[in-house]
């Protein structure tokens, strides 16, 4: 499968490095514009993410390794092609329940866990060590950082940031394009657009709506 990865920071690195770990997987093209010009190195193509119209067939992949949950939708409203042409990546050491749902688009990163009915949205990040439990719902553009724990029946809207190791306990719902503090523990609902952080979690600022909607 060839494979075109859009960002070259240091979440593309792990992604890159998961990719070249796959079998029959072929980074073709590494796309950012930190790149002024095209240019070719073993054998892999550097260049702006314009030059996706270039090598985009309808044989080729595409992922979006940035993670930026804004900068996701805003390239996946960019580029306008069909959600069954980004690749869903999900590391081995990955435990995803058969009855999971994963989105396209979405990373899975090394030793996260998916339990039994979770269904993952498009473009998600479910980052090293995470833990999705039973029944989750998790919105596209939304991160799951490392080490974070999402209990049962927990609903998470639209473009979420998890913050590392933040814990939110079973049945409760992280409104859309919320932040949820590192470290953190989520005893109640959080409404849209909030930046919630401590132990217990307490809701310290509103978030601009910007371009989410």
């Amino acid at each position: 499968m060839k494979i075109i990865i859009l960002g070259n920071g240091g979440h593309s690195k792990v992604i890159q490095e998961m990719v070249h770990s796959l079998t029959n997987h072929e980074i073709i093209a590494i796309l950012d514009d930190i790149f002024t010009i095209e240019k070719r190195e073993n054998e892999i193509i550097y260049g702006p993410v314009d030059s996706i119209k270039k090598y985009l067939t309808f044989q080729v992949k595409v992922i979006i390794a940035i993670g930026n949950n804004d900068t996701r939708k805003k390239i996946v409203n960019l580029l306008n092609i069909n959600s069954d042409q980004y690749l869903s990546i999900i590391h081995p050491s990955a435990i995803i329940s058969p009855s999971a749902i994963i989105g396209n688009g979405t990373i899975v990163m090394p030793k996260s866990v998916i339990n039994t009915g979770a269904k993952i949205g498009n473009h998600c990040i479910i980052n090293t060590s995470s833990i999705v439990e039973h029944d989750n719902l998790i919105g596209d553009y939304s991160h799951v950082s490392p080490n974070a724990t999402l209990t049962g029946n927990v609903e998470i809207d639209e473009g979420v940031h998890i913050g590392a190791s933040a814990t939110i306990i079973p049945g409760l719902k992280i409104g859309k394009w919320s932040v949820i503090g590192a470290g953190s523990t989520v005893l109640q609902n959080i409404l849209p657009y909030s930046c919630a952080v401590g132990s217990p979690a307490k809701v310290i600022k509103k978030l601009a709506v910007g371009i989410k909607n």
